[in-house]
C-alpha cells in the first residue's frame, strides 16, 4: 500500500546531520525545528513523522495533538522519555538505536564521558578551574586521586560497559564487574564477574551501564549505597531512574560516598530541574558533579546516529509502499 509523501517533523534541529537532511528530503516534507513544549503540541497536528532527542516527553498528550503520526524516531538506546504502551496503543511504531548492537560498537561518546568524569570527580577539575578562572593559584587545596591500582566496579557488562572496561584498563586498575546476563565464558582477560554485593563491598569506584526497565528500576538505592565501602565514589551515565536519588543524596551528605558524577536524572524535565534536590546540593558541594545528560552528545556520535536512522526511516517507508 503505497502512502503519500511523509511530513516529517524534527524537533531539535540545532546540529542535526546534513547528510541526514539530504536523505529525509528524498522521502518526505521536512521540517527542521526548535520546538519548546507548546511548539511541539502546535507543530505537531500535522506530522505524520516525529524525530526527537531528549528534550521531550512524548506522551499522550502529544500523541493526541497528533492524529496523523504513524512513526516516531529516537536516536537514543533508552525510551523513558516515550510512552511506548500508549504508542502501541494508537498504532504508532518507534525507531530508535535499541538492539542496533553492530551499529553502536563505533557509537563510544558515553564511555568517553564516562571516563571524564571519573577523572574530573577525582582530580576536582571542575572545582580547581573556577578556582583559577577567580584568580587563584592554590594548587593544594585540589589534592585528587589516582584511578592507577584502584578497583573499579563495573554493574552492567554490556556494549557501554565493556567500551569503558576496555578503556579502564589503561589506568592498570582493578576491574570487576556484576551482570547476571553475561556468563563467565564471555568476559575479557583482567575482568572479574562476582555478584553485585561483593562488588560494592569491594570497589573503591562504581560506574553504572545498566539498561532500565521495570526490574531495573531504582535498584540501586539505600542498600545498596550502604553496601559500598566508606569514601567510594559513583558514576552514572545510564538513566537517573536506575538510582534512588533519595539514598544518593544521603550517601553523599553523611560522608559515606567521597564523591559522585552523574550525567542523568529521573524526570529529566527540562522546567523543573532547577529545583532537583541533588542539583541544590551541587551548587554548595565539589564533590557532586552533575552534566545535563550530553553523554552521547558528539558531532561524531549524533552525526552517525542521525544518518543511521535516516536511512532505517527511508527503509520503512520502502516496506510500508510494497505493502
Amino acid at each position: 500500500m503505497a502512502i503519500d509523501k511523509l511530513r516529517i517533523l524534527v524537533t531539535e534541529a540545532d546540529g542535526f546531520a546534513g547528510e541526514a537532511v539530504a536523505l529525509l528530503q528524498q522521502v518526505g516534507d521536512l521540517i527542521l525545528a526548535d520546538l519548546d513544549r507548546p511548539g511541539l503540541l502546535a507543530e505537531v497536528r500535522e506530522a505524520d513523522v516525529l524525530w526527537v532527542r531528549l528534550r521531550h516527553r512524548i506522551d499522550a498528550t502529544v500523541m493526541v495533538a497528533a492524529p496523523r503520526l504513524k512513526l516516531i524516531v529516537s536516536p537514543t538506546t533508552g525510551l523513558n522519555h516515550l510512552d511506548l504502551a500508549e504508542a502501541e496503543r494508537r498504532g504508532i511504531r518507534v525507531l530508535s538505536l535499541r538492539s542496533e548492537t553492530e551499529f553502536l560498537k563505533d557509537v563510544r561518546a558515553t564511555a568517553e564521558h564516562t571516563l571524564a568524569l571519573i577523572l574530573a570527580l577525582l582530580r576536582h577539575v571542575p572545582a580547581a578551574t573556577v578556582h583559577v578562572r577567580n584568580g587563584g593559584w592554590e594548587r593544594d587545596l585540589f589534592k585528587g586521586r589516582e584511578l592507577y591500582g584502584k578497583t573499579i566496579g563495573v554493574i552492567g557488562y554490556g556494549r557501554l560497559g565493556r567500551i569503558v572496561v576496555q578503556y579502564l584498563q589503561a589506568f592498570d586498575v582493578h576491574v570487576l564487574t556484576a551482570d547476571p546476563h553475561v556468563e563467565i565464558e564471555k568476559i575479557e582477560q583482567n575482568v572479574t564477574l562476582v555478584p553485585l554485593n561483593f562488588l560494592l563491598q569491594q570497589a573503591d569506584l562504581v560506574t553504572l551501564h545498566v539498561n532500565l526497565c521495570e526490574k531495573t528500576y531504582q535498584f540501586f538505592g539505600r542498600r545498596q549505597f550502604m553496601a559500598l565501602k566508606p569514601g567510594a565514589w559513583f558514576i552514572n551515565t545510564a538513566r537517573g531512574e536506575l538510582v534512588e536519588e533519595e539514598a544518593l543524596l544521603e550517601a553523599l551528605q553523611s560522608g559515606h560516598l567521597a564523591g559522585a558524577a552523574v550525567d542523568v536524572l529521573s524526570g529529566e524535565n527540562p522546567a523543573e530541574m532547577v529545583g532537583h534536590p541533588l542539583i541544590a546540593y551541587a551548587r554548595t558541594h565539589d564533590n557532586l558533579l552533575i552534566t545535563p545528560h550530553i553523554g552521547g552528545c558528539t558531532v561524531e556520535s549524533m552525526h552517525k546516529t542521525e544518518c543511521f536512522l535516516a536511512e532505517r526511516l527511508m527503509n520503512w517507508i520502502r516496506d510500508v509502499d510494497k505493502s
